[in-house]
């Protein structure tokens, strides 16, 4: 098929990867935005991103006059031959808000011809391809699926931080066309970008459902681990050591205990999905389960800090917390339970400082706690230190230097991510992992 223009719909951090990986691929591409600054701003080749590879693939590309961004999403559809949605599904009081991908789908009807191929990669509850963007276009374009143009779900399978390694080689992609012909067209697409090859399912709610499923596993098997963890360290045992040894059977895959599952991904899923099955009449009694573990889990970590006060015989504490992204290595603290975390011990009228070496100060802001902008500030006279996010960082941290820093005779250590390695323990520290035994020295 002759490719000569991809537009894509969406320029987050997502979009921007998916804009350049085709551009890697050789082909022009068009970004299509809401936020006039965001498109002001990449139009002059300034490109924010933690991919460097999208930096420098966009920014190449805007000199080159081979990508271009624009807010004209019907004159975008006019102008291409395959158009990629990739704006977010927000979620509002357990519902999923589809007015995001009903403008977008108006937008790209407006434009649509024959011989187009439209490409869904944002997570929607299963059926939204086929049962809502499908009859949109078809009513605007006055076009059918199939026979005029060509219509696919082929979700995201992404970390933001390596969108594009993951799209070029981590993963196969998966494709799920409304009609037959959707399908083979979407899948001889993708193979020229995804080294891992291309898995055709039978259809598009197929494909919508397989990448829910992905992040309601992970939801679950990570409330798990927090329950796991929580009874072995109440028997006084390492839960990482008992995970290790389970999951040396091929059968047995524990994930890690934390402070919660965040993100824009994990704690939507599970939504989306027991938002369609009440239209059916069922209840996903273990997926709401689960969601409502991870939930709480901030408060079981606040619980665990104020046992440690305890025995500190601290009344007036200073706290560090050591992390605010929801996962070690990125900057994103959407729904970061880490977050929460620290706006729960505001709340309780402690003072609080807060640092994390992926997110700027400035972006802290306002929410009662002082942000700093290094580790030896975040320390300086603490009497409980929080590590509640697991950047690599963190996980070199040694005890004696934390000690040291924060200048006070007897601290506390609560591990929420159960990243320190446990040698010698300088005297007067008390250590508590969420999922390793309570230590005093």
């Amino acid at each position: 098929m002759n490719l000569d223009r991809v537009a894509v719909y969406g320029l987050g951090g997502i979009g921007l990867g998916i804009c350049a990986v085709w551009i890697r691929a050789g082909y022009n591409v068009i970004g299509v935005d809401v936020d006039i600054r965001r498109i002001e701003e990449i139009n002059r080749g300034v490109v924010k991103h933690p991919d460097s590879l999208v930096v420098e693939t966009i920014s190449e590309a805007v000199k080159k006059n081979r990508f271009y961004g624009t807010t004209d999403g019907v004159e975008a559809s006019r102008l291409s031959r395959v158009k990629i949605v990739a704006v977010p599904l927000l979620v509002s009081r357990g519902e999923p808000d589809f007015s995001a991908i009903d403008d977008v789908t108006i937008k790209i009807a407006k434009g649509l011809k024959r011989g187009d191929v439209v490409i869904v990669e944002t997570s929607l509850p299963p059926g939204t391809t086929a049962n809502r963007i499908r009859p949109m276009l078809e009513s605007v374009s006055g076009l059918r699926v199939d026979e005029d143009f060509f219509l696919a779900h082929s979700p995201e399978r992404v970390m933001v931080e390596h969108v594009v390694r993951d799209v070029e080689e981590s993963y196969p992609k998966i494709v799920g066309g409304v009609g037959p012909k959707s399908t083979e067209i979407v899948a001889e697409l993708y193979l020229k970008i995804a080294r891992k090859g291309v898995i055709k399912v039978s259809n598009a709610t197929v494909a919508e459902f397989e990448k829910l499923v992905e992040g309601v596993y992970r939801d679950v098997n990570i409330a798990l681990a927090n329950e796991l963890a929580d009874l072995a360290r109440a028997l006084g045992i390492d839960f990482e050591e008992v995970r290790l040894a389970a999951n040396s059977q091929p059968y047995s895959h524990l994930h890690k205990p934390g402070p919660g599952v965040g993100g824009i991904c994990i704690p939507v899923y599970p939504r989306l999905l027991t938002w369609v099955a009440k239209s059916f009449g069922l209840n996903l009694k273990l997926t709401s389960l689960a969601r409502k573990i991870n939930e709480k889990r901030p408060k079981d970590i606040v619980a665990i800090l104020e046992k440690v006060l305890e025995k500190l015989g601290c009344d007036m504490p200073v706290i560090a917390v050591l992390g605010t992204s929801f996962r070690g290595g990125s900057s994103e603290i959407k729904n970061s339970p880490s977050l929460e975390v620290v706006k729960m011990l505001v709340e309780k009228g402690y003072k609080v400082k807060v640092f994390d070496p992926y997110v700027s100060p400035s972006l802290l802001s306002g929410f009662g706690f002082e942000a700093v902008s290094s580790f030896e500030e975040a320390l300086e006279g603490v009497d409980i230190v929080i590590i509640a996010t697991d950047h690599s960082e963190f996980k070199k941290i040694d005890l004696s230097d934390v000690k040291r820093l924060s200048g006070k005779n007897r601290i506390a250590v609560v591990d929420a991510r159960d990243i320190i390695e446990l040698k010698d323990i300088p005297p007067n520290i008390i250590y508590v992992g969420v999922g390793k035994p309570w230590i005093e020295t």
